[in-house]
């Protein structure tokens, strides 16, 4: 495999391409049918899509992508979907990172990077919905490569059977890769979807890796794939079920604050939004991620 990568980046470029276009249609295709309960007598949402780019010092061209975000639908209250392709040379803090985290070598004779992916959040009009993120990269240095991303799920009124729904779908895409993954990924994401200063998760966890590389890039790849095509039948049947529920104040009372713990999370803890802003791309969409409103007690 050469060092550049270059097929193998333009095909992982191309599959969250794909994977945001079915993403962005299966929710809005789930505005169009909402026609009983909560809101549904509003004109169903739609995604606003605008490019965005990466800032790079010398003006040059360092990549960008795409930001869709609806606000303000029948189901969805806000939620963001974004791809991008970025490129160019790290700054210093961020070879510092890739340095002592990944231990990297030589990124400070070499450090440039190439990075896609796509990142997904949604936060829902009712409460009974949960909340939800889902996120596949891939990252090359000259280095090394690897993949990461998972996804997990966030409700302020937690339901067994939905949280067993979101497990099975992701095990079940993973069972292909051997059993053993699926037990190590939700592990995984339990650790980092963990809030210390609050002592307690964010949610009811799903599955996340990072720094993936077995040596094997298709074998790695495919994984990212599976990870990605599990989102969809994991979250969608529970959006379907509850999306008819009526809902209280207090309930809306809970979904705020519970959101205050998304956002404490993303803004403290997140690796993605820090080197979204440390690499110098489109602050709106590196923070789309946030909610609408929240609230703190």
């Amino acid at each position: 495999m050469s060092a550049e990568m270059k097929a193998e980046k333009a095909e992982a470029a191309a599959w969250f391409r794909t994977l945001r276009d079915q993403i962005v249609a299966k929710f809005e295709a789930l505005e169009d049918s909402h026609d009983t309960g909560p809101l549904s007598d509003q004109a169903p949402g739609r995604f606003e899509v605008s490019e965005t780019k990466r800032a790079a010092e010398d003006d040059a061209d360092a990549g960008g992508g795409l930001m869709s975000v609806m606000r303000g639908g029948r189901v969805f209250e806000k939620v963001g979907v974004n791809v991008s392709e970025v490129y160019g040379t790290l700054g210093e803090r961020a070879q510092n990172a890739m340095a002592d985290r990944k231990g990297i070598p030589g990124m400070k004779d070499d450090p440039r990077f190439w990075a896609s992916g796509i990142s997904l959040v949604a936060h829902m009009q009712n409460p009974h919905v949960p909340a939800v993120h889902m996120n596949t990269r891939m990252f090359w240095t000259p280095h090394t490569w690897w993949f990461g991303g998972g996804s997990d799920l966030n409700p302020c009124i937690e339901y067994d059977e939905d949280t067993a729904h979101f497990h099975a779908q992701q095990k079940k895409h993973l069972k292909p890769h051997g059993g053993l993954l699926h037990p190590k990924l939700k592990a995984w994401a339990d650790e980092y979807f963990y809030i210390p200063h609050r002592n307690r998760a964010r949610g009811v966890g799903g599955i996340f890796m990072d720094d993936r590389n077995s040596g094997d890039w298709e074998r790695d790849f495919a994984l990212t794939q599976d990870i990605g095509r599990a989102f969809l039948p994991a979250f969608v049947p529970l959006v379907e079920k509850r999306r008819v529920q009526d809902w209280s104040e207090a309930d809306k009372e809970a979904q705020l604050i519970h959101r205050g713990l998304y956002a404490e999370y993303n803004l403290v803890y997140d690796r993605g939004t820090k080197f979204g802003l440390e690499t110098g791309h489109d602050a709106n969409a590196v923070l789309m991620s946030l909610p609408p409103m929240a609230k703190w007690i």
